[in-house]
C-alpha cells in the first residue's frame, strides 16, 4: 500500500513540474499556442489526477475488503427501486467524476446491478456535500441555484438508471474479468495494492486523453465565435450545455466557471453545472477505458441529452 500511494503522489509531483516548465520550454520556441494548449493540457490532468487517485483508492478497498453480500442487502433486488437509493448515496462521497468511474466498475465487480452502479457514478460528482457548498458560495444569496443543481443532477442521474435498466444491454458493457482462480487471487493488502496499481494506471492514461482533447478545443476555437451564441438564450443555452463537455472543470470548481460567466441566463449557467459532472472528454475517455467505447459512445450520448432536458425543466421551474 505504501507503495502504491507514495507512486501516485510521485505521479502528482512529475505532473506539477511538467506544468511549469512545459510553458516555458514552448515560449522558449516561441510557439505562444503550444504553450497556452499546454497549459491547459496540465491544468486539466493536475486537477483530475488527486481525484483520480482517490477514486482508485476507494475501488481497491472495495474490492479487496468488502464482502459481496454487503452490496446485495444495502440495496433492494429490484432495479427500479434500487437505482434512486444508489443514486441518492452520491451525496456521501466528495469527489469529482474522475473519482466516480472506478468506483461504479468495483460496484458492478462486487455484485451491484449496472443499473444503480451507473446512477452512482452520475450523481457522486455532482450532488455530493462539497460541490453543493462550493455552488453556494460560488452563487451567493442564490439557495435556488443550489437546489436546482440538485434536483436536477439527481434527477439525470436516477432517469439514467432507469433507462439503462430498461433498455441496457450486457453486450455494450465491458468490464474487468477475472483471470484468477479465488485460490490464486490476492487478498487483503495485497489485493488493495494490486487493485489500485491497476487501476490508477489504467484509468490515468484516458484522463490524459481527455485533458489533450479538452486543451486542443480551447486553443482551436476562437473568442469571436462563442461570442456570437450569447445572444440567443436557447444558443447560449446549448452552448454551455456543449462547453461543459470540452472543457472538462472539475465538479468542484465548475460553479465559479458558471458564475463568472455573466453574460448567460441562470438557467444556461445550470445547464453547465448539470452536464459537465457527467459528461465531458476526460469522463467519456474514463469510460472507454474501463466500459469500453460502444457503451461510452451510448451512454454519455444518451446523458447528454437527460441532463439537457432535466437542466431545461428544472430551470424554468426554479430559476
Amino acid at each position: 500500500m505504501v507503495y502504491a500511494v507514495l507512486g501516485g503522489a510521485a505521479l502528482i509531483a512529475i505532473a506539477t513540474v511538467v506544468s511549469v516548465l512545459g510553458p516555458m520550454v514552448a515560449i522558449d520556441l516561441y510557439t505562444p499556442a503550444v504553450a497556452a494548449w499546454w497549459t491547459v493540457f496540465t491544468a486539466v490532468a493536475v486537477q483530475g489526477v488527486p481525484f483520480l487517485l482517490l477514486g482508485t483508492v476507494v475501488s481497491a478497498a472495495i474490492g479487496a475488503f468488502v464482502p459481496e453480500r454487503v452490496f446485495t442487502k444495502l440495496l433492494p433486488r429490484n432495479q427500479a427501486l434500487a437505482v434512486p437509493i444508489a443514486g441518492a448515496a452520491g451525496v456521501v462521497l466528495p469527489g469529482c467524476e474522475c473519482a466516480s468511474v472506478p468506483v461504479a466498475s468495483s460496484l458492478m465487480r462486487r455484485g451491484v446491478a449496472p443499473a444503480a452502479a451507473l446512477a452512482f457514478l452520475l450523481s457522486a460528482p455532482a450532488i455530493n456535500p462539497v460541490v453543493l457548498v462550493a455552488t453556494s458560495i460560488a452563487f451567493p444569496n442564490q439557495p435556488k441555484m443550489v437546489l436546482a443543481r440538485l434536483v436536477a443532477s439527481l434527477a439525470t442521474a436516477v432517469v439514467m438508471g432507469w433507462l439503462w435498466a430498461r433498455f441496457g444491454k450486457e453486450e455494450w458493457l465491458r468490464l474487468p474479468k477475472r483471470t484468477r482462480t479465488a485460490a490464486s487471487s490476492p487478498t487483503g493488502v495485497k489485493a488493495f495494492v494490486a487493485g489500485l496499481q491497476h487501476d490508477f494506471l489504467h484509468a490515468g492514461g484516458f484522463l490524459v486523453l481527455g485533458a489533450a482533447a479538452a486543451a486542443t478545443f480551447n486553443i482551436a476555437v476562437p473568442r469571436s465565435i462563442l461570442d456570437i451564441f450569447t445572444g440567443s438564450s436557447w444558443l447560449s443555452f446549448l452552448l454551455l450545455a456543449f462547453l461543459a463537455v470540452v472543457l472538462c472543470v472539475c465538479s468542484e470548481a465548475d460553479a465559479f466557471v458558471a458564475a463568472s460567466l455573466s453574460g448567460f441566463s441562470p438557467a444556461a449557467k445550470l445547464a453547465f453545472m448539470v452536464v459537465g459532472p457527467m459528461v465531458d472528454l476526460k469522463l467519456i475517455a474514463l469510460q472507454a477505458g474501463t466500459f469500453g467505447r460502444a457503451f461510452a459512445f451510448r451512454f454519455s450520448s444518451t446523458t447528454w441529452l437527460v441532463a439537457v432536458v432535466s437542466s431545461t425543466l428544472v430551470g424554468w421551474w426554479l430559476l
